[in-house]
């Protein structure tokens, strides 16, 4: 018998394909992306990293928000193993020192 969590993972798994099947199966009868659906999928990337990345500068604390706002300022800055290398140092410390 499957445990709750491995219930949720393949339940996870199967609406992730089914979304991204389904997705296929709607644009493939486009000739041509309207430049209003493909402005809204453009978009998509940045809200997803927003619903995962906002809770974490609200709810868990001054450590997260503070590494989360120099994690964007990094980011513009240095490669990106860099700027993770960096961020989970700050984190690590600021929670240390907080």
């Amino acid at each position: 018998m499957l445990s709750a969590t491995a219930w949720v993972i393949l339940a996870g798994a199967v609406a992730t394909y089914l979304t991204r099947v389904g997705g296929h199966a709607v644009l493939s009868r486009f000739e041509r992306i309207p430049p209003r659906v493909e402005a809204a999928l453009n978009a998509v990337p940045a809200a997803v990293l927003t619903a995962i990345v906002a809770p974490y500068a609200v709810f868990f604390g001054l450590a997260e928000a503070i590494t989360i706002a120099a994690a964007i300022v990094l980011a513009l800055r240095l490669p990106t193993l860099a700027m993770l290398g960096i961020c989970w140092a700050l984190v690590w410390l600021l929670r240390q020192a907080i």
